[in-house]
């Protein structure tokens, strides 16, 4: 399996040369060369087997340059029942991604019992595996350099932390993050790992990061890999939780399913889109936004918008709060029958500050082959969700995962089982619970007390050159 720029300037490369890389040398984004295809006898052989049997199965459609009995260990370390422990009161602690009926043909996919409770775990774990694999086997080093608007930060730090041949150089918007989202990085005490809290919005420190990756001798001399969703690995990782979905909510190969997914960057669903063009019976990829809804704006007009800093709300559900999807990339490279000189031209407008319309062309028709539908979701709409599914049916949900649950509501069809993705545990924006329900959500006993241990962050500017400055005198 070989690997393409959306951008069409870099060479085809073997999995973990992009696995390093990140982001391509000409800017865009890594996708494989073609999308393997599942046929009817795999599908009835996965229906059957456990999640770590069923993510080495995915996992060697995508990656050819790791001998099979070396990606099995990697899958049978990366998804164990010690490591998704903090399952939901009277679950199995040994199932991987269960499956919550709340109602005939409405369900819930749980996604949030790794040690960081979100379903950023799903795909970090893994990447931290793979990473220290491909290193020690090269004999090098990396320093990661990443973004963060709440979730992806704490998962990669707790995936990396004590990694000896790995650093981690991560960026959050100073104050924009929830208390229990900040604690879970910045107490991190280990040596490998940096917090830096970028006076802006996310979309500030995605920028930054975009630049440095950019920046081709800097990110050679100072080893600059990923971790962020442009890493194509986290995506190829969540393909494996829509392939457990279906199984668990379907009874027979023959059955449609909908998938609502909370979007801000595009890379969980992106893993959706990659799921059904791999043959997965999908028949809706329901995309979920909070107040910042250039997605569905897209999604209903053609119109890619991305906003300016000062036009990014800042919501209850804070991981949602961008306005540059860095995966909606991937999505359109397909969109466009894969012409790499149609994305660079829309991406030289987004670079720009710009936008872009597909309105009135055949790529904007060409959407609803692909099955996408839209909506958004406001505070108020939040914290009714909220109230609503802990009085219909006695469960706490969080506020992203309330987004999903709002607008999937809007787009249930009669004999379609609709599956959202779960993104969080409740206790990562537990003030928002509060306002909501007049109640505490509950948390595991070893993350007692995080808010009120020591922290270790450095506050800069959203200037490139200072982030540049913590990577050399820190290297």
């Amino acid at each position: 399996m070989k690997y393409i720029s959306t951008r069409g300037g870099a060479e085809p490369q073997e999995f973990c040369d992009i696995l390093l890389g990140g982001l391509a040398p000409d800017g865009g984004l890594y996708l494989p060369e073609s999308y393997p295809q599942i046929d009817a006898a795999e599908m009835a052989e996965w229906r059957e087997l456990p999640y770590h049997a069923l993510a080495l199965k995915i996992l060697q459609k995508f990656v050819s340059d790791i001998p099979p009995c070396d990606l099995k260990a990697i899958a049978d370390r990366t998804y164990s029942a010690n490591v998704y422990r903090h399952c939901r009161p009277g679950r199995d602690a040994g199932e991987i991604a269960p499956l919550t009926t709340l109602e005939s043909g409405f369900h819930l996919l749980e996604l949030s019992n790794g040690p960081t409770l979100a379903f950023k775990d799903m795909a970090m774990q893994l990447l931290g595996h793979l990473f220290e694999y491909v290193l020690e086997k090269r004999g090098e080093t990396i320093n990661i350099l990443g973004a963060t608007s709440g979730d992806t930060g704490s998962a990669a730090e707790y995936a990396m932390r004590g990694k000896h041949r790995v650093k981690v150089f991560m960026l959050s918007p100073e104050g924009k993050m929830s208390a229990f989202q900040r604690a879970q990085m910045y107490s991190l005490q280990e040596p490998n790992i940096f917090n830096i809290a970028v006076r802006g919005m996310f979309d500030d420190a995605q920028d930054i990061v975009k630049a440095v990756s950019n920046d081709a001798a800097f990110k050679a001399r100072y080893k600059i890999g990923a971790v962020n969703s442009i890493n194509w690995a986290r995506v190829m990782a969540q393909v494996v939780y829509y392939f457990k979905g279906y199984f668990a909510a379907t009874t027979s190969n023959d059955q449609e399913v909908a998938f609502a997914v909370p979007s801000g960057n595009f890379g969980n669903i992106c893993a959706g889109h990659i799921a059904r063009m791999m043959g997965l019976p999908i028949a809706r990829l329901v995309l979920a936004t909070n107040e910042n809804n250039v997605l569905d704006e897209f999604f209903r007009t053609g119109v890619y918008r991305p906003r300016a800093t000062a036009e990014t709300h800042v919501t209850s559900s804070p991981s949602m709060d961008i306005s540059k999807a860095s995966n909606f990339e991937r999505f359109i490279f397909d969109l466009v029958g894969r012409d790499a000189a149609t994305v660079r031209g829309l991406w030289q407008q987004v670079d720009a500050g710009g936008s872009f319309d597909l309105r009135g062309t055949p790529h904007f028709a060409a959407v609803a082959g692909y099955r996408f539908v839209s909506g958004r979701s406001s505070h108020a709409d939040r914290l009714a969700t909220i109230r609503d599914v802990w009085e219909r049916y006695g469960l706490m949900v969080d506020t992203h995962t309330a987004d999903g649950i709002k607008v999937a509501r809007e787009y249930r069809e009669a004999g379609v089982p609709m599956i959202v993705l779960e993104t969080a545990q409740p206790v990562k924006f537990a003030e928002t619970i509060r306002e909501a329900l007049g109640r505490d959500p509950v948390r595991p006993a070893e993350l007692e007390g995080i808010e009120d241990l020591p922290q270790k962050v450095e506050v800069v500017d959203a200037a490139v050159s200072q982030v540049k400055d913590i990577i050399v005198r820190n290297c």
